[in-house]
């Protein structure tokens, strides 16, 4: 049965300031969008401007707001996301998103939304909407795995025994069945601020705790055919509803781009000059970059590989990183015509897609795993922040992954190490299993006949919990 005008939802959608976190965003947004339903994409001015443009099909229904970003001691002026900022002070953002606050809650008394759906910094959100009879949703993009591994809501807010670094290298209580899902040691301490504490005065910890127990609804961009028994699992620890979204895979065609076409032509005729499955592609997302020690190791291995590679090559991460990252000397000369480094924007969909690359280089991002894993395409792991090191250990764990051996106390690793891991997944027999392994689950990750019924699944439990009154001034 067709929905109705009244059944049409107004969600607003607010993202932690990290393209990581709103890239999945904006694809629920679309898929919201394509359901018939308004949405209020919510974000800073900088941020809005760098984000792909609304679909045509979806003007009438999708909406950015812009929410200027206060000013805030050590923070640079134009720093409004992750990527502009190096790891130490990304802190000063987290003071800065905070007094979005008001804006945040003076848009909402102003709207007639029905659900607004957070990310884990904006702790805050779950009291405002309910004084204003809007439902909420924190939104996780972290996935059932992850979010398993933090623990229950009451562990986030304080109550875990786990105190130290140490503590978690191993799986905890909680999960009862066998894993190896647990941080190397020097994973956890380049993070452990997130557990310990930072200059906002929010741990990130407390703040999923605390969006958790404020929440009508968790959302976690997961799906049962790639984690049943974690998102199980995760409705067993968090005592009010859990839904997965889906693995929310991109569609091809929606990442637009002023010079995608020019610099997209270039690339393509790069790959097309590769052997079918012969090309290494290189990224380590937006927000994160390796240090000098790791990112020369990395290009020596490349090199010994004697792989054709693709490396988008992040050297900074905005103005205020001091710690600018080079190539070895030589390094463009011994790989010309074997390698090409790319240093501004790529559209990493269409060169994963390319039927010459036939592996990922990856720092295991949530989004890079789903699309590398949608296009079938093996990944070489190097995690460097966040969750990305126990994606890496799930994907180990299915055979999906072949991660660069590490030094578990102090990640130091060597070039030869890059170079077996990169052979081993590309072209030797013994790494067959991973070529194969993502083939065999491309389809739980790419599928958009899966991905539908999620949404509609979500949808449905949207429309049914709807405020029954609402609270709008103006």
């Amino acid at each position: 049965m067709a929905d109705t005008a009244d059944d049409k939802l107004h969600i607003v959608m607010f993202p932690w300031l990290a393209f990581g976190h709103m890239i999945p965003y904006l694809e629920l947004t679309k898929h919201f969008g394509r359901k018939g339903h308004r949405v209020s994409f919510l974000s800073t001015p900088r941020n809005i401007d760098r984000l792909p443009g609304i679909p045509l099909d979806l003007v009438a229904l999708v909406e950015y707001v812009k929410i200027p970003l206060p000013a805030v001691e050590n923070l640079p002026e134009t720093a409004e996301a992750t990527s502009d900022l190096p790891y130490d002070k990304i802190q000063y953002l987290k003071i800065a998103h905070d007094k979005l606050l008001d804006p945040v809650a003076k848009f909402l008394k102003s709207s007639d939304a029905d659900w607004i759906i957070y990310d884990f910094a904006a702790y805050w959100i779950g009291p405002i909407a309910r004084e204003l009879s809007i439902k909420s949703a924190q939104f996780s993009i972290f996935f059932a795995s992850s979010l398993a591994f933090m623990g229950p809501t009451w562990s986030l807010m304080g109550g875990d025994y786990r105190k130290a670094p140490e503590d978690y290298t191993v799986a905890p209580k909680w999960i009862p069945f066998q894993t190896s899902l647990a941080f190397r040691l020097f994973e956890i301490k380049r993070i452990f601020d997130s557990f310990d504490g930072n200059a906002s005065g929010v741990t990130d910890i407390y703040r999923f705790g605390a969006g958790q127990e404020s929440a009508d609804l968790i959302m976690v961009r997961s799906s049962y055919e790639v984690q049943p028994e974690w998102l199980k699992l995760l409705g067993d620890l968090i005592p009010k509803p859990v839904l997965p979204v889906g693995q929310l895979p991109p569609g091809q065609g929606d990442y637009g781009h002023s010079k995608e076409t020019d610099e997209w032509q270039w690339i393509n005729e790069w790959l097309d000059s590769k052997e079918r499955g012969s090309v290494v592609y290189i990224a380590f997302g937006t927000e994160s970059k390796p240090t000098q020690v790791e990112l020369t190791q990395i290009a020596l291995g490349l090199e010994k590989s004697r792989l054709p590679f693709f490396w988008v090559l992040k050297t900074q991460l905005g103005s205020s990183d001091v710690d600018r990252v080079e190539l070895p000397d030589g390094f463009m000369e011994r790989v010309k015509g074997r390698g090409l480094v790319w240093t501004s924007w790529a559209p990493q969909l269409k060169v994963l897609a390319h039927d010459s690359v036939g592996g990922f280089l990856s720092h295991c991002g949530g989004t890079s795993v789903v699309e590398a894993m949608s296009l079938g395409k093996p990944l070489i792991m190097f995690p460097l922040l966040s969750d990305q090191a126990l994606n890496a250990r799930l994907l180990e764990e299915k055979q999906m992954g072949h991660p660069i051996l590490r030094n578990e106390s102090d990640g130091s690793f060597t070039s030869d190490s890059v170079a077996q891991s990169l052979r081993l997944v590309m072209v030797e027999e013994e790494g067959k299993v991973y070529r194969e392994k993502v083939k065999e689950m491309r389809s739980a990750y790419g599928n958009m006949d899966i991905q539908n019924r999620y949404i509609d699944n979500l949808l449905n439990h949207l429309k049914a919990n709807r405020p029954v009154a609402k609270i709008h001034s103006t």
